[in-house]
């Protein structure tokens, strides 16, 4: 009955049904994922996810390339403000297509079912599994520095609690929704009290007279001569430091009230972040000139031994808290990507499954660590991810192309919120232009994550498209998948 009702649903979408979309999670009697994700929760999401550990540990990607401080503050800010623009967009697809996936639900229903299932396949294989290990790894290294103050961490010490990290919040993501986000709303509350704090100590620097490079004439001094190559790479590391922003799309089905939250939460997170980076950055430069924050891979923890004296304890507790919650956040989101794909049919519908009396999807919080756990065991996490980083970015202005093509091929489907055209194009431009500077600055390694996509479409057209398939090649994939996922997990478990 359900796969009737979800043929049904996307068959109306296609024809541009001008009444409200059908909700997937309300639309038949089977257990489906709950509303229990209020106005809060969705902003601690959005702000969890964006905020991690680098405006603690290392904001200097783009002060190094902006060359000037004046000038990386405006990049800051906007940054903030397309990132603010893109979201809105995001905010109108995804009352109109009111689906958990975020832009893989809408890539695919938009675009077709291969352009999702290369966002898809993007996504599982290497993006979120990546993120996920680094940021626990560095939840891991903040934690046991206080273990070993002369010297580096031992690395399988290092790994071992990250892989404890991971386990621990996918049982609290298995166990309950209600108990992750609170755990969400909690780590997202201090990591923003830990900022806020950093904003005060600058505030009473300036008061005190410290404000040299804040000064117009200082401001806008180059500390190296002004390129424009470097200045168009600065904003592409602004806008990777916004990455998250649209994770709240990946839980739709779950939001409480999404045609008034879902804005809402945009309307408050997104200032509130761009906020929180300028004034932070604000305020490591009045205890630190620009040599120094280039020079230091941990920014905030020397801004603390600078101002905090025996308090300065505050700030690596703080990266540690925040790597935290962004473990959590981003286990919470991604496993709902991996849900929706299941659903769709193009991941294994085991991983479609809902707990009957927890409502949490189980199956891919599993996935989602195993994969996680997986990537901790290799030592190219890190060029995996400058190989991902512009895919991931590429398919956000395909989804704000792809709100154009609705409007154009459906101009009547129902949609609670619309905003103006110029908004998309806004972004387009953007977007563009960091694309076009991508693949002119870095050809190579963008390249490379090209063809890292694009290993799916083989994937695709074998275990999707071609749907009558023999029993022997299907029980064939079936000894293959098993083999490797063994030989997997007994090398994880051999080299933990």
């Amino acid at each position: 009955r359900s796969v009737k009702l979800t043929k049904r649903r996307n068959a109306l979408l296609c024809r541009g049904s001008p009444g409200p979309p059908t909700d997937p999670s309300t639309e038949s009697s089977a257990v489906a994922l709950k509303k229990e994700i209020g106005l809060v929760s969705a902003c601690g999401i959005i702000v969890g996810n964006i905020i991690g550990s680098g405006i603690f540990v290392s904001p200097k990607g783009v002060l190094e390339n902006a060359s000037s401080v004046g000038l990386a503050l405006i990049i800051w800010i906007t940054t903030g403000i397309i990132t603010a623009i893109g979201a809105l967009c995001y905010a109108e697809l995804g009352v109109t297509i009111p689906k958990s996936g975020g832009d893989y639900s809408y890539v695919k229903d938009i675009f077709g079912g291969l352009a999702g299932f290369l966002r898809l396949w993007i996504a599982l294989l290497v993006i979120y599994p990546t993120n996920q290990a680094v940021i626990a790894l560095t939840f891991s290294n903040y934690v046991l520095q206080p273990l070993y103050p002369s010297c580096f961490a031992p690395e399988s010490g290092l790994r071992l609690l990250a892989a404890v990290c991971l386990l621990l919040l996918t049982w609290v993501n298995c166990f309950s929704v209600r108990w992750a986000t609170r755990v969400q709303d909690i780590f997202t509350a201090g990591k923003l009290l830990a900022l806020g704090l950093i904003i005060v100590m600058g505030i009473v620097q300036i008061c005190k007279g410290h404000f040299y490079w804040l000064e117009p004439a200082h401001a806008f001094e180059p500390f190296q001569e002004y390129d424009v190559g470097r200045i168009a790479l600065a904003f592409l590391q602004g806008s990777f430091a916004y990455g998250g922003w649209n994770f709240l799309n990946y839980v739709t089905e779950e939001l409480i009230d999404p045609h008034k939250n879902l804005p809402r939460a945009i309307f408050i997170s997104i200032p509130l972040v761009t906020f929180v980076y300028v004034f932070a950055n604000v305020a490591y430069v009045t205890a630190m000139s620009p040599n120094e924050l280039l020079a230091s891979n941990a920014v905030a923890v020397i801004f603390g031994e600078k101002l905090l004296g025996v308090m300065s304890w505050i700030m690596p507790i703080s990266v540690a808290l925040s790597t935290f919650g962004g473990v959590n956040g981003s286990l919470f989101t991604s496993s709902r990507l991996f849900f929706a794909g299941a659903r769709e049919g193009h991941l294994p519908r085991l991983l479609a499954m809902i707990h009957v009396n927890r409502f949490t999807p189980i199956p891919a919080l599993l996935f989602t660590c195993i994969s996680t756990l997986l990537m901790l065991c290799t030592s190219n996490i890190y060029t995996l991810i400058n190989y991902v980083g512009f895919i991931n970015y590429l398919f956000y202005g395909v989804t704000v192309a792809g709100q154009i093509v609705l409007r154009i091929k459906q101009p009547d489907l129902y949609r609670p919120i619309k905003v103006s055209l110029a908004w998309p194009v806004i972004y387009l431009l953007f977007w563009a232009f960091l694309i076009i500077f991508s693949l002119y600055s870095e050809p190579m390694v963008c390249s490379i994550g090209l063809a890292i996509m694009l290993t799916g479409v083989p994937v695709y057209f074998a275990g999707v498209y071609w749907e009558n398939k023999p029993k022997q090649f299907i029980s064939f994939l079936v000894s293959v998948h098993l083999k490797l996922c063994t030989f997997s997990l007994i090398n994880a478990f051999c080299y933990f």
